[in-house]
Order: C-alpha cells, then sequence, then structure tokens
C-alpha cells in the first residue's frame, strides 16, 4: 500500500489524513508542534464515525483510522513516502526552510506539494536541488467534504509530477484541477475574491443588507454552483446554449463590469459587517455553526455521490 507523509497537522494536515486514508493510502502524521499529533489524531477518530454514518467511507471506521500513523521524526514520517502534503505556516521564509528539509530527507522519486492558499510554488523552491518535483496541491477546507484541488506547478515543475499528483488525487476521491502557470490566489480564490469583493461594495453602497446578500448566495447561485459551473450554468440559461447567452446578456455584463472598482476594505466597512456577523453568530458559537456546517457538506456530498453526472 503507498504511502503519504503528511507534514503540519492542523486544521489542513488533518483534514488531508482523512482523504489519503478514505482512499486506501497509509498515512504518516508529523507535526513539529508537541502535541500536534495527538490533537489530530483525536478529530480524525471523532470525525470518520461521522463520515461513515454519512455514507463517505468506503471501508470501516477501523480499517481507515489504522491506516493513519504518527511519526516520531520527520525522517520517519518521510521514509517510503510516494507522496509529501507540507502544511505548514503561510510565510515565505517558513516554507523554504521547510522544504529544503524535505528536499535533503526524502527519497529522489518523492512529490513534495505544498497546500498553501496562495505562495506560488517558486517562492520557496527555487533554490533545491529536486525543485522539479515541487508544485501546490490547494485544497479547500475540509477536503474529505470538498473534493476540489488545484494543482499548480511552478516553471521548473516536472509536468510527470503534476501527472503523477493527479493520478494520486484522482485515486484518492479528490477531483484536481491543473493550473496551468503561477497566478496569485490560484483559481478558486480568485473566483471567491471577485464574489466577495462585490459582496462588500454593494453592502458598502447600500444597494443591499448584509443578510440579504448572503440569502441572495445562498438561496440563488449557490444552488445552481454546487452541481454546475459557471460556463454550464449560462449554457443552460439560454435556448441556445452558451452563445446565445453572451449574445442575449453580452452587453448587461459589460455595463456591469464598467462599474466595478476595487473594494478597500476599510475599518468602518469591515466594522459594520462584523458587528451583522457576530449579531447573528456570537463567536462562543463559531465552533458549533462550523460543526453545523460540515455536516450540511457531508449530507451534500453524499447526496451528490450518489447522482450521475
Amino acid at each position: 500500500m503507498a504511502k503519504v507523509a503528511v507534514v503540519g497537522v492542523g486544521f489542513i494536515g488533518r483534514a488531508w489524513a482523512i482523504v489519503f486514508a478514505r482512499g486506501g493510502l497509509d498515512v504518516a502524521l508529523w507535526d513539529p508542534a508537541a502535541g500536534a499529533v495527538d490533537a489530530a489524531t483525536a478529530f480524525i477518530a471523532d470525525r470518520l464515525p461521522e463520515l461513515e454514518q454519512a455514507g463517505l467511507l468506503p471501508d470501516a471506521v477501523r480499517a481507515v483510522r489504522d491506516r493513519i500513523r504518527p511519526a516520531a521524526t520527520l525522517e520517519e514520517a518521510l521514509r517510503d513516502a510516494v507522496h509529501v502534503q507540507e502544511n505548514g505556516p503561510e510565510r515565505v521564509g517558513d516554507k523554504t526552510a521547510l522544504f529544503a528539509e524535505l528536499d535533503r530527507l526524502a527519497a529522489p522519486e518523492t512529490v513534495l506539494a505544498s497546500s498553501t492558499s496562495g505562495i506560488p510554488a517558486s517562492a520557496f523552491t527555487e533554490a533545491l536541488p529536486g525543485r522539479h518535483r515541487c508544485l501546490v496541491a490547494h485544497p479547500v477546507n475540509p477536503p474529505y467534504l470538498v473534493p476540489v484541488v488545484e494543482l499548480c506547478p511552478s516553471p521548473w515543475t516536472d509536468p510527470a509530477v503534476v501527472e503523477r499528483t493527479r493520478a494520486l488525487m484522482t485515486n484518492a476521491g479528490q477531483v484536481p484541477a491543473t493550473v496551468n502557470r503561477e497566478i496569485a490566489g490560484f483559481v478558486l480564490n480568485r473566483l471567491q475574491i471577485a464574489l466577495v469583493a462585490e459582496a462588500f461594495r454593494l453592502v458598502q453602497d447600500g444597494i443591499v443588507s448584509p443578510e440579504d446578500l448572503d440569502a441572495t448566495v445562498k438561496h440563488g447561485l449557490g444552488l445552481r454552483w454546487a452541481f454546475m459551473g459557471p460556463f454550464e450554468t449560462i449554457d443552460l440559461n439560454a435556448p441556445g446554449g452558451l452563445r446565445d447567452y453572451c449574445a442575449r446578456y453580452g452587453a448587461l455584463y459589460e455595463e456591469v463590469q464598467a462599474q466595478m472598482q476595487p473594494c478597500r476594505f476599510t475599518p468602518d466597512l469591515v466594522d459594520r459587517l462584523d458587528a451583522a456577523s457576530r449579531s447573528a453568530l456570537p463567536l462562543d458559537r463559531h465552533g458549533e455553526r462550523q460543526a453545523w456546517r460540515d455536516r450540511r457538506l457531508m449530507a451534500l456530498a453524499a447526496h451528490k455521490a450518489g447522482q450521475t453526472e
């Protein structure tokens, strides 16, 4: 059975461990912080029965759990690993130092992937002897419920490494999307930034309340986008398909885009939106709501798993 090393086992690392173990891979957990691996193991033990109940585990809980083992050292974690998933701090200096260690200790054929949300691989791998085997594999939190993973190579990443990573992610049940060249925010975050920035601007300009803005996405765009991307959405929204849609609404898109100016997150605007968020959900209930979110995602993932394309 192939082995994956998960390096850094906070929110994202522990979730990756579930993904890989559920996909039939042996998983080694390592983190330099005292107690981090124990905390991750406890989290995984709590989550696996919920996933089984939702129909999202192909094997028994014990079988999946037994594939996940702590490693006493980084060298032990990397031994015999075909893939390393790094989940360290979002700081270039930290990643540069950590990837130097990974490149020194891992076998020459081992793929080294970072979960970074926005730092390009070129920023922390350029000086490495094994830089050709490094790339970004950016997940969406939590990846065991939201399966897309963005694969973004650096200019010197071997294309075969990207293909190997695509195959591993696909076999683990994820949905890989290749970002052909480095760009700030990759793809998912750029799409999210476009929507969130416009949401801020619409509230700032008094067009809509924060509550009604969220309702518009939750009960409107979000329902369609749970099953279709934007291109398929517009293709189905005109009798003649995408070309017909562009002919009908292209002028409106141009008009609206001309009105869209960058929106700064000014202190007043952030205070207003944070007050609305805290009125709806006090911070002491944040964890409760996150658990609710994960249960809803489990239900949606289980529903989608039972559908045909």
